[in-house]
């Protein structure tokens, strides 16, 4: 008879029997998912696989189901990559997941809605949440794998259209197991340096399960979350992703975006051309109108200076005109002082007045004559102040007085 063996050693050995097998250490399980339960507890992920005619049971340990990048449901179709053993204490052939993902057009449309629901009833899809972009940056961001046809592609628009902005590359992975963590790890990175106003977020196109790791509920937080205004543009541009709907800007392709995120330098150009010409335009008729303004000053400032000048000539000439009458009003005194004067003397002079005082004026023929040169028989006519007479010279005799000799008319 055989020796015997217990159940934990038969269980024991399989275990390690299948543990050699190559092809179970690296499976890639297709099947749809049942009895699909999450631990509230442990936070593992029990679940059965199936096909058409068989099932496997299988576990994803909570360290791997947070990795997740969508929300497992009963009835999707999904890839299950892991391991397959015996669970010794129940001597169970299962399935030990590593990691998941929808496949199949019905399920990843099935987990991308689930997820879809989710993040919008969050909120994180809302346009209020969405950030401009710096109009002018000086440094971008670019996560996205460093020999893949999208960096090239940024690299050239960039240099075509703005070729002063720098390009900060944080290498990825953009397909595969491990793209998610360091799509993420990127994203973090990137946010936490100085350097970048932006980031954008890339890769070139591919088959829906090549594209879906940017459906991750993780990578869309984590963009969610950042500080920077985050760029999408993953794959074409009929390709949508979770990450296009949380970033503050969605683009079609890789070279979209780098042309969204950067100003034209010829529009740039046009635009300095136009504002040049509109500033020298403005210069020139504020010129103008300062030249008006300083002609009219000037118009304004002569009629000033006219009128200044009428004022002074004015002022001189009313103290001309009181100088004036004031010495015409002294020579007018003057005058008068003087003809009073004269006339005084005149009036002393005057012989009409001596006759006033008894005397009379012997005249011949108009013309009065002295005493000395009349002659006997001789016409005259004696004048007094208020009569004359008509007389004959008898005779002319000459005076003698004081030694004097005079002459003495006799008149009849």
């Amino acid at each position: 008879m055989a020796d015997f063996i217990n159940v934990t050693t038969l269980n024991r050995l399989a275990k390690q029997t299948l543990a050699q097998c190559d092809p179970l250490n690296d499976l890639i399980v297709c099947g749809e998912l049942s009895g699909f339960t999450r631990h509230y507890k442990s936070g593992h992920l029990y679940f059965t696989l199936k096909d058409e005619t068989a099932s496997v049971k299988g576990v994803m340990f909570r360290s791997q189901a947070r990795l997740l990048s969508f929300e497992p449901q009963n009835g999707m179709q999904v890839l299950a990559y892991g391991h397959a053993t015996i669970y010794e204490r129940d001597g169970a052939f299962q399935l030990y997941a590593d990691y998941m993902r929808p496949f199949g057009a019905g399920a990843a449309q099935m987990a991308f809605d689930a997820l879809y629901k989710k993040l919008e009833a969050e909120g994180l899809f809302a346009p209020e949440r969405k950030r401009p972009l710096p109009a002018v940056p000086h440094c971008i961001g670019v996560v996205t794998s460093k020999t893949g046809a999208a960096w090239q592609d940024v690299q050239n628009v960039i240099r075509r259209r703005w070729p002063m902005v720098r390009l900060l590359l944080a290498p990825v992975t953009v397909q595969g197991l491990e793209a998610e963590s360091s799509i993420i790890a990127g994203i973090l990175a990137l946010d936490r340096d100085p350097r970048p106003d932006l980031i954008l977020v890339t890769r070139g196109g591919g088959s829906k399960e090549d594209l879906w790791v940017f459906n991750s509920e993780r990578i869309a937080r984590t963009a969610a979350a950042c500080r920077k205004p985050v760029v999408s543009a993953v794959g074409h541009e009929i390709d949508t992703s979770i990450l296009d709907h949380v970033a503050d800007l969605r683009a079609p392709t890789p070279s979209a975006a780098a042309e969204l995120c950067v100003p034209d330098r010829s529009e740039f150009l046009q635009k300095i051309a136009v504002l040049q010409e509109n500033i020298q335009k403005n210069m020139q008729n504020r010129l103008r109108i300062c030249y008006n303004k300083f002609t009219m000053a000037a118009v304004e400032q002569g009629r000033q200076s006219q009128h200044r000048k009428l004022e002074r000539c004015r002022r001189e000439l009313n103290l001309t005109i009181q100088t004036a009458q004031q010495t015409g009003r002294y020579r007018t005194r003057q005058a008068q002082n003087a003809l009073q004067a004269a006339a005084a003397l005149a009036h002393s002079l005057n012989p009409y007045g001596v006759l006033a005082r008894g005397y009379t004026v012997v005249t011949c023929g108009g013309t009065v004559q002295a005493v000395e040169t009349l002659r006997a028989g001789q016409q005259i006519l004696l004048r007094g102040a208020n009569a004359e007479a008509d007389c004959t010279v008898h005779a002319v005799r000459e005076l003698k007085q004081g030694g004097t000799k005079d002459a003495a008319a006799e008149i009849i």
